[in-house]
């Protein structure tokens, strides 16, 4: 008798070595983005995240140095943690701080420090640090990485309105020439921001602005995570679509899964 998938992966796990490099076939991003150990929540939204694509413009590579700001419920962390690691290269992930104010960050700070605790095999080599207001700017040694990624999370900086602030310690952690790879949802041109500080979504613009001023150079945009079906108008936000659905009437819920997640920018920065 067959074991559900989601049963015969656990067992799997369980009777591995503490090694990642025996949940791989090989050493390769694609293997670690293919591998079972990924949760299938996860693997459902490579079709909008493009996770190879995005590393691979990013420049991202096995033995460098790689900061993760605020990793969420740790979607990207499952990806690169490992991969990593086998390349002797390290994972930062710089979460929110243990004491922000914030009920519902506090929850995902305690659920993603446990989720890594549970897989050692994983996760046991990333270095934990915190990032964000009002005191915890310097989440590493200056000059010490060599790239900063950060997926979705610049519109809650402006929101917050400490986006300069960050974007400063991003590139004094990073050595010369280090990159800051940044995704996140796309306004329309010329959108007002109190529009894009309600709304979730930013223009290029903006966000160029922002970093250019902490001294960036801006190296190259990708469409890679691009979805023209977006309006980027919506009643709730970018909060309207998949993965929250945050919708006035339950009929709506289809209508939104049909456009799926937001249109994003993705831009490639240096630091001189």
């Amino acid at each position: 008798m067959s074991l559900p998938r989601i049963c015969s992966q656990a067992l799997l796990l369980t009777l591995l070595p503490l090694s990642s490099s025996s949940v791989f076939a090989n050493d390769s991003l694609q293997s670690i983005i293919d591998s079972p150990h990924r949760a299938e929540s996860n693997q459902q939204r490579d079709e909008y995240r493009h996770p190879a694509e995005s590393l691979e413009f990013f420049g991202i590579k096995q033995d460098m140095q790689v900061v993760e700001i605020w990793p969420g419920r740790g979607w990207y962390t499952e990806i690169l943690a490992p991969w990593l690691k086998q390349g002797e290269g390290k994972l930062i992930a710089a979460g929110f701080p243990a004491e922000t104010q914030s009920a519902y960050r506090q929850t995902i700070r305690q659920e993603y420090n446990a989720w890594l605790d549970a897989s050692p095999e994983l996760y046991g080599e990333v270095v934990l640090t915190e990032f964000g207001p009002e005191t915890n700017w310097k989440f590493v040694e200056p000059a010490s990485v060599d790239a900063v990624l950060t997926f979705r999370n610049v519109h809650n900086w402006v929101q917050g309105e400490f986006a300069d602030q960050a974007f400063s310690a991003i590139f004094a952690a990073l050595k010369s020439g280090g990159v800051l790879g940044v995704t996140d949802h796309r306004a329309k041109p010329g959108t007002p921001l109190a529009v894009m500080k309600k709304s979730g979504y930013l223009t290029e613009e903006y966000v160029i602005t922002l970093a250019e001023n902490a001294g960036f150079i801006l190296e190259e945009k990708s469409e890679i995570n691009a979805n023209s079906a977006d309006t980027a108008d919506h009643p709730n936000g970018v909060w309207t679509l998949p993965p929250n659905l945050r919708v006035d009437n339950e009929k709506d819920k289809t209508k939104y899964q049909a456009i799926g997640e937001s249109d994003r920018m993705t831009l490639r920065f240096r630091k001189p």
